[in-house]
């Protein structure tokens, strides 16, 4: 199914970045970006109908503004929690227009050659700090907007896309075991670590209050193979992680290097003993974009990334060990990276062996013999 954009329009960011949600009526919501990617444009209306919405798995779609929100992840105590959805990312402003504490630190940005400036979390002003969410109590059908405490020790916020400062939580949160919340994040530098500084670190996260505040678990330090990647050095370091939750408790988690350098590895790394200790990084593919990461119920992880194009890989073993090779989602066609596909996809679980897939395709054809940017959606079904 696919949802085309206007003859014409090439802007990047436009028909981009889709992203799948349960509805509270169970329907699934496919999300898209419409706008410019920039920080400029975080927290703002698309300026046209972004949303498909099926109820049949798929096989059609209704076309609405992204109006309604999402259903969030249930919680124990029957609240539900949206955290670190597009939907929660407050409108980015200057730093003009915030009276700020003293620079603690500068750097250069790898895409565009922007220099930026980095303020230590925990002296940013209250509406600079912390984790946007929103929550909807048990027995309500409200949804009122918090901001969760982040305990995150030398946690630096830095500006974006000239002078821009983002408020940005980037990880999937997994309900555990024990009832508490946990998540592999990433913000931006931390200060302290001397030329570790320099690069971006994740983290993980545990909340034991339902989602109220956040207190940092374990660091995971940008720790690149230089023989793999003989850009490691000049990289912006590890970013955008996906995890999930293993039946046995061990915690898998992907991280992306891909940068304004040019294409990075992705870094597979596991956790045995609740996200204490983090195994050393270990590549498991040369090049990957916002990696998507699925464990179906019949066992098998599902890896969604791109940058050229947009494909899927398989783990049959169910722990990341080993992968399949690439199944290319769009036709790569054109020499950039970025030609064919933004390579920000997007998986949603249907059952335990089948999942719907979404990517962009900038050159879909039309009847006319021009062609389009147009998000897709493909349903898959894996057997073992």
């Amino acid at each position: 199914m696919p949802f085309v954009n206007e003859p014409g329009v090439e802007h990047w960011g436009h028909y981009q970045f889709p992203n799948f949600d349960r509805l509270l009526d169970g329907r699934i919501a496919l999300t898209f970006h419409i706008n410019r990617d920039n920080a400029c444009a975080y927290g703002l209306p698309a300026p046209e109908p972004n949303r498909g919405i099926t109820s049949d798995e798929g096989r059609s779609w209704e076309i609405v503004r992204a109006d309604a929100p999402v259903a969030g992840l249930l919680l124990p105590n029957g609240d539900r929690l949206r955290v670190g959805t597009p939907d929660m990312i407050p409108p980015a402003l200057r730093e003009g227009s915030y009276a700020l504490p003293p620079v603690c630190a500068t750097g250069v940005a790898s895409y565009g050659n922007q220099p930026f400036n980095c303020y230590r979390h925990a002296d940013l002003p209250p509406e600079l700090q912390g984790v946007p969410c929103a929550r909807m109590v048990a027995g309500s059908t409200v949804w009122v907007k918090e901001r969760a405490r982040l305990d995150s020790p030398d946690l630096m916020r830095r500006t974006k896309d000239d002078g821009f400062i983002p408020v940005v939580w980037l990880g999937n949160v997994h309900l555990t075991a024990d009832n508490t919340l946990l998540v592999v994040a990433y913000h931006d530098r931390i200060e302290g670590l001397g030329a570790d500084s320099n690069y971006v670190h994740c983290g993980c996260y545990r909340s034991v209050d339902q989602g109220k505040s956040w207190q940092l678990q374990s660091r995971i330090l940008y720790r690149p193979d230089a023989t793999a990647d003989p850009l490691a050095a000049k990289r912006d370091g590890f970013t955008e992680p996906v995890s999930v939750i293993l039946p046995d408790g061990e915690i898998v988690a992907i991280l992306r290097t891909t940068d304004g350098n040019g294409n990075g590895p992705l870094y597979l790394i596991r956790s045995t003993d609740g996200s204490y200790v983090w195994s050393p990084p270990k590549v498991i593919r040369e090049n990957g974009a916002l990696p998507k990461l699925l464990r179906l119920g019949n066992g098998v992880l599902v890896l969604c990334t791109g940058r050229p194009g947009a494909d899927l890989s398989f783990s049959v073993d169910g722990r990341g060990e080993t992968w399949s090779e690439r199944y290319l989602l769009v036709p790569i066609e054109g020499p950039g990276d970025q030609d064919d596909s933004c390579g920000n996809n997007s998986i949603i679980a249907l059952d335990d062996h089948s999942f719907l897939v979404s990517y962009s395709w900038f050159k879909k054809p039309t009847g006319d013999g021009q062609t389009r940017k147009a998000i897709l959606v493909r349903r898959v079904e894996v057997t073992v």
